[in-house]
């Protein structure tokens, strides 16, 4: 048995099991102190922690994050703005309190491995390089490339490109603290509410607003696009839970290419290229229990 964690700024999803069909238990709390916080997370873990052993730990979390095994801070949070978790120690309390490995990565891309292994990214056969975005409180961008995540540097942040705005279309400045009219802070769930006075599910399908939100995220995959040629592009998140965007994306990333891309994904199949994700809200969690499941296998 696998634990998994869906770490979000504003809540925590733990679940034990081995997948979307063997999932034993699941609970979802918020997102208070570091130290609560994860103590709540071992409390749960080792009241199912019983005849059936956990082997190992995965964690999907909110950024940014250290993933360089070899850092002294590998396993934290880094410079996030959420107060109280600057630097907080996510892997290393797990570890120790249940002696098991302990998969780390972003919360993207524990989605997009959950969608690559029992998801949207698992057809058609040999689909290995693709894009999975989350759009809400925050957006976040994972990618798999050539069959493993990507990582680098640090990890993707792909929630932060700066995107062309036209102040006479879009008087808004940009709601991110660090950038202002990046993608987030132009498109994420806080920015439309900021924009237009009401939540984004409170908005009719036909307001103005949509139009607009499918703009900034369709020039978030064009570039997404542009620079790593993905398979697929996979859009969850509760903003895209409104799947009256979906289409409105579609034609306006047409739009943006310009017919610049001769392909059959974009050209003929588009409705099979940026796709809802599978796993629905479920791809985080279903993620990190995968991204513990690795973790094991590495160890062995």
């Amino acid at each position: 048995m696998y634990a998994g964690i869906e770490s979000g700024g504003t809540k925590w999803v733990c679940a034990v099991g081995t997948g979307p069909d063997d999932v034993r238990a699941v609970e979802r709390f918020p997102t208070t102190t570091p130290a609560e916080t994860v103590g709540r997370a071992i409390e749960f873990f080792r009241r199912h922690n019983g005849i059936q052993t956990i082997r190992a730990i995965g964690v999907g979390s909110f950024g940014p994050v250290d993933l360089n095994p070899q850092s002294r801070h590998y396993g934290h949070i880094t410079t996030t703005p959420k107060p109280g978790w600057q630097f907080a120690d996510i892997a290393g309390p797990l570890g120790r309190a249940f002696d098991v490995p302990v998969g780390f990565d972003t919360d993207v891309n524990a989605a997009a491995l959950g969608e690559f292994r029992w998801g949207a990214a698992r057809r058609p056969q040999g689909l290995d390089t693709f894009v999975y975005f989350t759009v809400g409180t925050g957006i976040g961008g994972g990618a798999m490339v050539n069959g493993k995540l990507l990582h680098g540097m640090l990890h993707p942040e792909m929630g932060h490109m700066i995107l062309p705005r036209d102040p006479v279309r879009d008087p808004f400045e940009g709601a991110c603290k660090f950038h202002g009219a990046c993608l987030e802070g132009l498109a994420s769930g806080p920015a439309m509410e900021q924009r237009w006075g009401v939540r984004a599910e409170d908005l009719p399908a036909d307001h103005p607003a949509w139009a607009l939100e499918a703009h900034y995220l369709a020039l978030g995959v064009v570039n997404a696009i542009s620079i790593l040629s993905p398979q697929r592009v996979i859009l969850g998140g509760g903003v895209m839970g409104q799947r009256h965007l979906f289409p409105l994306i579609r034609a306006e990333v047409k739009a943006l290419l310009r017919d610049y891309l001769k392909v059959p994904q974009i050209l003929e199949r588009i409705e099979d290229y940026i796709v809802p994700p599978d796993l629905g809200d479920r791809a985080g969690v279903l993620g990190a229990i995968a991204l513990a499941e690795q973790a094991f296998d590495s160890s062995r």
